[in-house]
């Protein structure tokens, strides 16, 4: 039996579900092998159809594979392997660049597959936890993981090597799950963005095919009709007529299909309870919301965890989860206050594969 076999089933003995994935140079990654849901598997009302996470240039997909661990670069490629460093300092471009440079099917792991996560942990009771507060979670006061890089000058640990943190840390709880969705550093995320405080996205989950682009004049970005959910032409400016906007009113954020009351080039900061929409915004559009999990579908568990966004400038992309200094942080914690140019220690990012 050739070593990768041996490799492999090793994995799959310890981690069920698990696998390693090789790119089109041969190199490896390990990732979790997510099967096929619909809305109603997990929690998003009685809907039987295909959760569209799954759904790539119309074609239904059985599986997604999301890298366990937040990833590394190297020779400009992105890998998935436990206790490394996770890559920081590196853009939204170069992060998409290093997962699409992996072969076809690989790429950056997108909106719709952390909403897809985030829903299964809220359907199945589980709050991953994670490095959000200095090499631990914020509730967790025993346990610290592995630091990957220098202390700060107050002496404490900032990121932690991927996969060093308990069974808390693990999306399922368990050693087979996705690791530090929640804190250690915040991820860029594809398939959508804001211009001018109108949300835009790829269709279902096209973004996990490099063929669409994402690019800042990308043609594909479509926004969302707020009257009937539907995706239509944006018009460049962010007034698309009826499309969903992200609003600031009394102090939280409300999508309105109208003209912005509170627009600004500040960021603006909630809590996911906080999320609200205008009586404009039809139950079919806030089911659109609610699938890129940027909607409450109840806030039980994740109702105090932090979101930003800026609607005053040209584009603003996302990234998701937290940082070793955010408490607030977590799976529902989304930021979209920055430009794909953004550079930093905190911010790094996760690649995922589909069958193309």
């Amino acid at each position: 039996m050739a070593n990768f076999d041996l490799s492999a089933l090793a994995l799959e003995a310890v981690c069920p579900g698990n696998e390693i994935l090789l790119d089109d140079k041969g190199m490896p990654s390990i990732m979790v092998k997510i099967p096929k849901m619909s809305y109603a598997d997990l929690g998003i009302g009685a809907s039987t159809n295909t959760f569209p996470a799954f759904i790539v240039n119309g074609v239904e997909k059985d599986y997604i594979w999301i890298s366990k661990y937040q990833n590394i670069v190297e020779n400009g490629r992105a890998y998935s392997l436990p206790c490394r460093d996770p890559k920081a300092n590196i853009t939204f471009d170069q992060a998409l660049a290093a997962c699409t440079a992996k072969g076809e099917g690989w790429h950056l792991m997108t909106r719709m597959e952390w909403s897809l996560i985030m829903h299964w942990c809220q359907q199945n009771g589980v709050m991953p936890k994670g490095n959000n507060d200095y090499g631990k979670h914020s509730s967790e006061s025993l346990y610290k993981a592995i630091p990957s890089m220098a202390r700060d000058s107050s002496n404490r640990r900032q990121r932690v090597a991927t996969g060093t943190g308990p069974l808390t840390w693990s999306h399922d709880q368990g050693p087979s799950g996705i690791f530090d969705m929640c804190g250690n550093v915040w991820e860029w995320i594809g398939g959508v963005r804001t211009v001018k405080g109108e949300l835009q996205v790829l269709v279902n989950n096209n973004a996990a095919d490099a063929a669409h682009s994402q690019a800042a004049a990308g043609t594909e970005w479509m926004a969302i009709d707020g009257t009937d959910g539907s995706l239509i032409t944006p018009n460049g400016s962010g007034t698309t007529a009826n499309s969903i906007k992200m609003d600031w009113v009394s102090s939280h954020l409300k999508y309105i299909t109208g003209t912005l009351a509170g627009q600004s080039t500040t960021g603006r900061s909630d809590t996911f309870a906080g999320i609200s929409a205008d009586a404009s915004v039809d139950a079919s559009a806030i089911l659109v919301l609610q699938a890129l999990g940027m909607y409450p579908v109840t806030s039980a568990l994740y109702g105090s965890q932090a979101v930003y966004f800026n609607n005053g400038e040209n584009e603003r992309v996302f990234f998701c989860g937290g940082d070793w200094d955010d408490s607030a942080g977590g799976l529902a914690s989304f930021d979209g206050a920055n430009p794909r140019s953004l550079s930093n220690g905190y911010i790094g990012f996760r690649s995922a594969y589909i069958s193309l």
